[in-house]
């Protein structure tokens, strides 16, 4: 019995089977590619697969990526299931005004972030960074209660809108400076502060709101761009989003 989670977010497909659908399940192989190379993943890296028993993912992309994607899965025979945000799963509530309306990402890698938090000792609240091509930063009760959370451009997007609504400003290879004196270091910092201030303010309002220091864990592909800009300690985890959906694939299919 294996199983095979999904990420499909806005640039990149990100994958990895494991033994068993269950958190604690070894894992078996782990890949990525960009969506326009998901094509070539039948005759390619999932061509060597063991065929999965159960597969589960969450996608942000849009049905058109995930109808190329079902395509390449069409050399095994098993439906892959995708995760929509629901009102509680997996020991979360949702707070979210029209709960599957919330982006499954930002659903899958809370409930990650959730039960991460549970098994390193007494439940606080958190707040939960994904750093991708988009910024998400979400705040969680110590009750398991999602209480809100901000969207913002990730790097990118913010640095090719001032490229194509500024005059003479161009794309940047900068560096993080604390006081930058050129304008590629400018705009990197000013993006990378940015976010850090997004992310402090909403430790802020978790603290106020809960009357607790909430635990703050940073995941996403550009997360390691952030680490050392950030003021309070945060956890940096690499695949919380797989971590999320082992939780609910056991939930789903250990029965």
């Amino acid at each position: 019995m294996t199983f095979l989670a999904l990420d499909i977010g806005n640039t990149r497909l990100k994958w990895a089977q494991y033994a068993s659908p269950h958190p604690e399940a070894a894992l078996l192989a782990q890949g990525a590619e960009f969506l326009e190379n998901i094509d070539k993943l039948a005759e390619g890296a999932w061509g060597s697969l063991r065929a999965p028993t159960h597969m589960l993912g969450c996608v942000v992309a849009g049905d058109a990526v995930k109808r190329r994607l079902q395509e390449q899965m069409e050399l095994w025979d098993v439906a892959p299931q995708w995760v929509v945000a629901s009102e509680a799963e997996a020991g979360l509530r949702n707070g979210y005004d029209h709960p599957t309306r919330l982006g499954a990402d930002r659903w899958v890698a809370m409930i990650g972030a959730y039960h991460r938090m549970l098994s390193q000792g007494a439940p606080r609240p958190m707040v939960v960074v994904m750093v991708g091509t988009a910024v998400t930063v979400e705040a969680v009760s110590a009750e398991g209660k999602f209480l809100g959370g901000l969207i913002l451009p990730g790097h990118g997007i913010m640095l090719r809108a001032l490229e194509s609504g500024t005059a003479g400003l161009h794309v940047p290879t900068g560096e993080v400076r604390e006081f930058p004196t050129n304008t590629s270091d400018a705009l990197t910092s000013g993006g990378t502060y940015a976010i850090a201030g997004a992310v402090e303010r909403m430790v802020q309002h978790v603290r106020a709101h809960c009357g607790a220091d909430p635990k703050c864990i940073m995941t996403g592909g550009a997360g390691w761009k952030m680490a050392p800009s950030m003021v309070g300690p945060f956890e940096l985890v690499d695949n919380l989003i797989f971590d999320g959906l082992l939780q609910l694939a056991a939930r789903r299919f250990a029965r």
